[in-house]
């Protein structure tokens, strides 16, 4: 097999040389240039199996090389070189499609584990393979969702942060997993984790984990969430519930690539790549101080938007029938139809819980029908169900209540009270629906974890 070969660009001799030697002891090949000029000279003349450039050159800068190596030799990864602490050239470089970078001073195992990761790109981001896995697990033909497979092919081939935008069950996880699945990083860990699930006083440990006896409980050594995605992927979902405390914290170490956990005297390397999610606008709460703007910046690098159901109708029915051949595989089931004038019901609505609605709506479809053919009737989709009622957010549900405002003066003069009973219905019908999983129902309403507990609290739901 023959060796691969790497074109490193830098004008300081000692670089090149640390480099040369460091490829070599992998069975590299090496092309060097110190100038812009010839390392387009050399993509011109050969071909390249990676690229590592320094950012500052003699006739120009490395974000011009990325940016030509993009435009004109796509399948070449390319990692930049940056300055100690130079975060914001390193996510201009990302931006502009590295894959990764590396700062200065070299250190030797990060620059292996890039270099390993750049290789692997070359293997796992064949185009067929690619396209069969993203058709198979995000179905559908509409427009919206092809646009969305081709964005997902190409952020897997990259290491840089992925913020991933939509609505509640649209599918922002399902997004993630397959951009970790189709990336070099495929064989190692993936994590989810729920951030408004983890108590604001164990976020630390959660993340980082913890040394025996660093506070009361700590009974034994714990590993983070961090060090459990070394290798591989960290989801962080629903991001916008992070305390702002904890953003300062976890920016650092997704910055510095090191932990330390509670309780230990030194930091620990890690190797992740950071995807995150949330249903709220990320934008507009880093502008009204709810979440920092460094930390949005941060991970915000290339953003993924999921389009709603309501926006791609023409996929309801392809989706209608794979979630009834999964209901009937995961209960042993016969396999359940389902009718023109169901579908029909189902395309005239406006799905506020997304694909997860959908999915609820036909596993109780599926057994209230009889005769294993779902009608339309079954599907319950009259306007004062309460998956209708309680939309897809509590503020959605006062707005709705005001619209229609209370007939009689006597509950004119307790408005507050008139809308908490709202509040608490749209929460009862929420945990019903999710069997009192206070997480899922929190999700389904468009709230966090934190504010679900207050509010059962604030009602007296036990």
């Amino acid at each position: 097999m023959d060796n691969k070969i790497a074109l490193i660009v830098d004008d300081e001799p000692d670089i090149l040389e640390l480099l040369a030697i460091t490829l070599g002891r992998m069975n590299i090949d090496c092309q060097m240039a110190d100038t812009l000029a010839s390392a387009k000279q050399y993509l011109r003349d050969m071909r390249f199996d990676l690229c590592l450039t320094d950012m500052h050159l003699p006739d120009g800068n490395g974000i011009d090389l990325v940016t030509h190596i993009q435009g004109q030799y796509p399948d070449i990864p390319v990692a930049m070189i940056t300055a100690f602490g130079s975060i914001e050239t390193a996510i201009s470089a990302l931006k502009a499609g590295a894959f990764d970078f590396i700062s200065k001073p070299i250190e030797l195992s990060q620059l292996r584990d890039m270099i390993q990761q750049a290789l692997k790109i070359q293997l796992t981001m064949r185009e067929e393979a690619n396209q069969e896995e993203a058709d198979s697990q995000i179905l559908g033909n509409s427009k919206p969702i092809k646009v969305l497979r081709e964005q997902i092919k190409k952020v897997a081939r990259s290491q840089a942060p992925v913020y991933i935008s939509g609505e509640s069950g649209s599918g922002k996880e399902l997004a993630a997993r397959l951009i970790h699945h189709l990336g070099p990083r495929s064989n190692k860990p993936f994590v989810p984790v729920n951030c408004g699930a983890i108590p604001s006083e164990l976020m630390e440990s959660e993340f980082f984990g913890h040394k025996k006896g660093s506070f009361t409980g700590a009974i034994n050594d714990k590993q983070g969430l961090f060090q459990s995605a070394h290798g591989g992927t960290l989801f962080l979902d629903e991001v916008a519930d992070l305390p702002l405390h904890m953003q300062v914290k976890l920016l650092r170490a997704i910055q510095e690539k090191s932990v330390r956990p509670v309780g230990s005297e030194r930091e620990l390397p890690i190797d992740v790549r950071i995807l995150s999610a949330t249903h709220k606008d990320l934008n507009k709460e880093a502008n009204s101080g709810n979440f920092r703007q460094d930390m949005y910046y941060r991970i915000n690098v290339i953003e993924i938007r999921i389009p709603t159901l309501r926006t791609r109708k023409s996929d309801i029915e392809l989706l209608a029938r794979h979630c009834l051949e999964k209901i009937s595989d995961a209960n042993n089931l016969d396999l359940c139809t389902i009718s023109p004038h169901a579908l029909e019901a189902l395309n005239d609505y406006d799905f506020p819980g997304n694909v997860r609605e959908l999915e609820n709506i036909l596993e109780r479809a599926s057994t209230l029908c009889e005769h294993n053919v779902i009608e339309a009737h079954d599907l319950k989709l009259d306007s004062t169900q309460p998956a209708r009622v309680t939309g897809d957010s509590l503020q959605q549900v006062r707005a709705e209540t005001v619209e229609t405002p209370p007939e009689t003066d006597a509950q004119l003069e307790s408005l507050d009270d008139y809308l908490g009973d709202i509040e608490k219905k749209a929460i009862l019908a929420a945990l019903e629906k999710t069997r009192w999983n206070r997480t899922a129902a929190a999700e389904k309403l468009g709230i966090s974890f934190r504010q679900m507990r207050h509010r059962l609290k604030k009602f007296g739901i036990e």
